[in-house]
């Protein structure tokens, strides 16, 4: 208890708002074009929009590249593919359409790449490793790396680095979104991989020579990696800044430190270093006892005192036929605000749709979202 009371008392400091200051918080949810019909239509889109004004939401993070394919049309994927949108979307720009109603509401729209490195999923790396082989992730065995049923681009490759930033810029230059966000698979790669012609060719030039150790979870190795993706962290950083300050640059990473162990991941130097303007770290936990262990570590050790409030917990609120409780529900946004934190992103929008009595609550208060670039 003792701990907890140290950490609120560390947390809460200056953030205590005064008497009748207004309410500055980040409300948000991730909009998926999966098990959800909300891109499908304009429509859809509009409906959707209007009940994340009415129950408080502030800033919807929406899909914008997965499966290989993005949910906009896109140059860059006609020439690389030949596919140039979702062939669900086809005739449509469903990120412009979510952008004029989000916009028209005073709800920002963060364009999130969903899929990150990753080319595939359960297709044995799908078109993109077809038509790019060159661009494969291998494992010390020489396969295509695949894990949780995502097979993998090589994150290391500066080719693969080059394409994930051209589908980023693309983007910010033709739309006007507020920022745009990587999350558990950008910058990221499972620690399997590395052993691929080209990372070790740059292994061995950083180490006399030598090949990277056969255990993939070596410590060292482990680093080295994570650093090569720091490294493409702040160029990502940089190459949006340099175009426009004012968008934001947002991730949403695993939790650490399973995150840097499984996906090399190493958020805290992202944060910390100054090249991420929000983190959002998936605290995706049924009980809550877990969520508080959860985020007494980030708060109390993983982010900079002064960075504290860069960084707002992910909540899960459905995954499959998932719901957590009301009560459940509660009790976690009552401990955010315990600790000083004043907001919070949800995954994802249909869950919204089973508490609106619930969030105009909760959310009864307009709430502007925060200055945060840097």
């Amino acid at each position: 208890m003792k701990f907890i009371a140290c950490v609120i008392a560390l947390c809460i400091g200056a953030q205590s708002l005064a008497a009748g200051e207004s309410v500055t918080a980040i409300r948000g949810v991730w909009l998926t074009n999966v098990d959800s019909k909300v891109l499908n239509s304009t429509k859809n889109i509009e409906d959707a929009v209007a009940l994340c004004s009415e129950t408080g939401i502030n800033a919807i993070f929406v899909v914008t590249w997965n499966k290989a394919m993005t949910t906009y049309p896109s140059a860059i994927m006609k020439r690389l593919t030949g596919v140039a949108i979702d062939t669900q979307f086809i005739g449509r720009d469903p990120l412009r359409e979510l952008i004029d109603a989000a916009h028209a509401k005073h709800i920002k729209v963060i364009a999130w790449f969903e899929f990150g490195f990753a080319a595939s999923y359960q297709e044995n790396g799908g078109m993109l490793i077809r038509l790019k082989p060159e661009w494969a992730s291998r494992t010390a065995e020489g396969s295509l790396v695949s894990k949780s049923g995502f097979e993998w681009m090589n994150g290391f490759h500066p080719g693969v680095q080059d394409f994930m930033i051209s589908l980023v810029m693309e983007v910010v230059t033709k739309y006007p979104v507020d920022g745009i966000q990587g999350d558990d698979r950008l910058p990221a790669m499972p620690s399997e991989s590395g052993y691929d012609s080209v990372t070790v060719g740059f292994y061995r030039a950083d180490h006399n020579g030598h090949n990277p150790p056969a255990d993939c979870r070596d410590t060292a190795w482990v680093q080295w990696r994570a650093d090569l993706l720091n490294v493409f962290m702040k160029r990502l950083y940089r190459t949006v800044k340099a175009f426009n300050r004012d968008i934001l640059v947002t991730m949403a990473p695993s939790i650490y430190p399973w995150s840097k162990e499984e996906y090399l991941q190493d958020w805290p130097a992202w944060i910390n270093g100054g090249y991420a303007d929000l983190v959002i770290p998936q605290v995706y936990r049924y009980d809550m006892a877990p969520y508080c262990s959860e985020l007494h570590a980030i708060y109390a050790g993983q982010v900079d005192r002064d960075k504290r409030d860069r960084c707002y917990p992910g909540i899960l609120l459905k995954v499959g036929s998932y719901y957590p409780s009301e009560s459940l529900l509660r009790q976690m946004i009552e401990e955010n605000r315990r600790n000083g934190i004043r907001g919070e992103v949800f995954f994802f929008y249909e869950g919204l749709k089973r508490y609106p009595a619930f969030f105009k609550t909760l959310y009864k208060e307009h709430a502007d979202f925060p200055s945060v670039t840097q």
